[in-house]
């Protein structure tokens, strides 16, 4: 069993140089471009004293440098750090959320890269979430992928719809799914079977899933569990940015790669 890996002593003096709110909105001006020191304090609203005191603990920890004309350059460490950040900040922003949710079983590959859902919306409302499902949904053009915990009947006319005009549609269910009364029927109706046979649906199945993900081309959303693992359908968070949209079809892909067969007779009952 693997020892658990201690943090590098003296790793929380980067924190302390990353504590100000100052200090980090000059990293982060200096990630887009270089700057004069009378610049970039004008830009961020400082006095000179206040900039080049902060400026000179940046420099002292290896995050900045000075160029060759005396501009302000960001170390390739400090832009490697900075580059960090958002991940931080996502879980800071919604602190409020994670005081009772969870990340369930997410790898630490996948925690490392929560920086990609900045500017993602927080979805509230059952009703709201289904609406942006359907959404979703109907304006795919190549492809729908998710990961379900829930089976939601009410959208596989919509979902069949699109699959019938080409989208092809992969998913992973949880083996412990609940399926809604009236499924299998809907299915048939739909032709569902013929879709599989054509290789236009694909499936797969986890025997727990806690983390779910819908997403296709342009958009995606992501529910996270609360506390005690269980999925939670009242919030999720919906991104359009390419990093979001890499971050789910990464995600997908390590799921679908250790999911097993599907198994229709898995799953529980209809009700």
């Amino acid at each position: 069993m693997a020892t658990e890996q201690q943090p590098t002593e003296g790793v929380g003096s980067l924190f302390f140089e990353l504590a100000g709110d100052l200090r980090l909105s000059m990293l982060s001006r200096l990630n887009k471009k270089d700057y004069r020191l009378s610049q970039l304090a004008s830009e961020l609203d400082a006095t000179m004293q206040e900039a080049h005191r902060n400026m000179t603990r940046l420099i002292e920890s290896g995050l900045v440098s000075k160029g060759k004309e005396g501009e302000l350059v960001l170390t390739a460490y400090g832009r490697t750090v900075v580059s960090l950040v958002p991940s931080y900040d996502f879980l800071y922003k919604n602190r409020d959320f994670f005081a009772d949710h969870s990340l369930g079983d997410l790898p630490a590959k996948f925690v490392q890269r929560l920086g990609s859902f900045q500017g993602c919306e927080m979805v509230h409302g059952v009703m709201a979430i289904l609406q942006r499902w359907k959404t979703l949904y109907s304006s795919s053009d190549t492809f729908i992928k998710e990961i379900m915990a829930q089976v939601p009947l009410d959208l596989i006319e919509t979902i069949s719809a699109k699959v019938d005009e080409g989208v092809k549609f992969s998913y992973i269910f949880a083996s412990n799914a609940v399926v809604p009364k009236g499924r299998t029927q809907l299915l048939q109706k739909v032709g569902w079977r013929n879709f599989i046979n054509k290789g236009l649906v694909e499936r797969r199945m986890l025997p727990d899933v806690k983390v779910m993900a819908i997403f296709n081309e342009k958009q995606g959303c992501v529910m996270f569990p609360n506390q005690k693992g269980e999925p939670d359908l009242n919030v999720m968070f919906y991104g359009e940015t390419a990093e979001f949209l890499e971050w789910c079809n990464d995600f997908f892909n390590y799921q679908w790669s250790r999911a097993d067969a599907f198994d229709e007779g898995k799953l529980k009952r209809e009700v």
